[in-house]
């Protein structure tokens, strides 16, 4: 959509996501001032939000690079002016021919490898590729040790490459999810700073040179004390935030600026149940959430206008239909078949992974609509 018209919510087709441009904003506003006064860069991960107009604004139009987790994300951000790019997810040598065509195309790409076998395939290929070393920081899910000799073994691969080099070291503190205290929280920014640290110091001693040292989830992010030794911080939904963050203490359900535009389809007072249009595939079976507020269970129902619903949830999903189930028989009176309300969602990366575009609205109306990429 271009232009000034605007449309009014009822012309939309559900189930779909609303975005609201204004938390949309503050969202990306509070992340830049905390990493700011870290003093390290910001590079944004935009696999939540997938989109180059939320790009443009969460890198301040293209003041910083960004991150991505696919290789269509980076050729589309690529194709949208987007030129400093980091692909933070283990290459496979099979996509490395891929890749090296964005490099083809005067990309600024960096890839990530935590195995000697991958950084021995980039080595040997023609393309200039930037080599980032993942490093396990407490997480689990990958990276090496930054004490360990396989990160001084993976580095020793680049010496003798024909175009590769190495430029630096990149963990992420996934474990920073399993809190809900902020105290622990700052605790874990602290572990994830330290390990990157030291695995950028024991490469500098072995005669690395060592550009790039890069942390970051958004609530470590949002929340360190202390990024001495850093270069730059990656965060993602923190554009966007969920009840996965909201039950962790990083936000408030009012920073939610994503939601699930759903139409009632049924009501079985049987069962005690309404039904949305919106089950597993446009909620998705992410239920993060739940570890801190387990009542939330796919989502929490939320008024599309009129007076706040309160303690109603997304009780159980099918394909699609999503199952709220009703404790208050008046609830079955206040939205009757045909009415629409929204949803937000546990994981907000998920959930909108199932939809071509963001309808931005003030409320009332959508004001515009913006595109974003899937696939891989």
């Amino acid at each position: 959509m271009t232009g000034p018209k605007t449309i009014p919510m009822a012309a939309l087709e559900t189930p779909c996501l609303l975005l609201d441009q204004t938390k949309l904003k503050a969202n990306i506003a509070r992340m830049n001032a905390a990493v700011g006064r870290l003093g390290v860069q910001l590079r944004p991960h935009l696999k939540t939000a997938k989109s180059a107009q939320v790009g443009r604004l969460a890198t301040q139009d293209h003041q910083y690079g960004i991150t991505v987790s696919t290789l269509r994300e980076a050729e589309y951000f690529a194709d949208h002016g987007f030129r400093d790019i980091t692909y933070a997810v283990g290459i496979a040598p099979s996509k490395l021919d891929r890749a090296a065509a964005l490099i083809a195309q005067g990309v600024d790409l960096k890839v990530l490898a935590d195995t000697v076998d991958a950084a021995q395939a980039i080595a040997a290929h023609d393309a200039s590729f930037k080599l980032l070393i993942e490093i396990d920081c407490g997480d689990g899910r990958a990276g090496v040790s930054p004490d360990s000799q396989i990160l001084l073994d993976i580095a020793a691969c680049l010496s003798g490459a024909k175009s590769a080099r190495l430029v630096g070291v990149l963990t992420h503190a996934g474990h920073s999810y399993g809190v809900n205290d902020i105290a622990q929280i700052i605790r874990i920014a602290e572990d994830e700073r330290q390990a990157v640290v030291l695995a950028a110091e024991r490469l500098r001693a072995a005669g690395h040179t060592i550009h790039t040292v890069s942390a970051g989830s958004t609530p470590t992010a949002l929340f360190s004390e202390n990024a001495e030794g850093l270069t730059e911080y990656r965060a993602g939904v923190y554009v966007f935030f969920d009840l996965d963050q909201q039950s962790r203490g990083v936000c408030q359900t009012n920073d939610l600026a994503l939601s699930v535009l759903t139409t009632v389809i049924g009501h079985n007072r049987d069962a005690n149940k309404i039904l949305l249009d919106s089950g597993g595939l446009a909620l998705s079976k992410d239920i993060g959430a739940n570890a801190f507020r387990p009542e939330v269970r796919y989502g929490e129902v939320v008024a599309l206008d009129g007076p706040a619903l309160s303690g109603v949830y997304v009780t159980s999903v099918s394909q699609e239909h999503g199952h709220v189930k009703v404790t208050d028989p008046a609830l079955f009176d206040r939205l009757p078949v045909g009415s629409r309300v929204r949803v937000l969602p546990n994981h907000v990366c998920m959930t909108a992974a199932a939809y071509p575009v963001y309808n931005l609205t003030d409320g009332r109306t959508i004001t515009e609509q913006w595109e974003r990429c899937n696939g891989w």
